[in-house]
């Protein structure tokens, strides 16, 4: 059950634009080999759509909670998302 494949849709709020967020998250999912986008929002925020086994998906937003030394994230927000068959590397939208 664990390694099933899913998708999740992760807002990450805070300062989290200028201070390298989207490279700390392209280097874990690269780690993980996972699949999805990476994009800064026009409110400060970041989003990222991740698609991989279970397991990793749940460890890589574990690791959204620190972020790059330089970075401040006061909240990070999980919803499912369907399937889209993604693809690999993680990128940056």
């Amino acid at each position: 059950m664990g390694n099933e494949i899913i998708a999740r849709r992760v807002v990450i709020h805070g300062r989290v634009q200028g201070v390298g967020y989207r490279a700390f998250v392209i280097r874990h999912a690269s780690l993980l080999d996972l699949a999805g986008v990476v994009r800064n929002l026009r409110n400060g925020d970041v989003e990222c759509i991740v698609e991989g086994p279970g397991e990793d998906v749940r460890s890589f937003i574990e690791e959204l909670h620190s972020g790059p030394s330089l970075a401040r994230v006061g909240k990070v927000e999980v919803t499912s998302q369907p399937l889209a068959g993604l693809r690999r590397p993680f990128h940056v939208a």
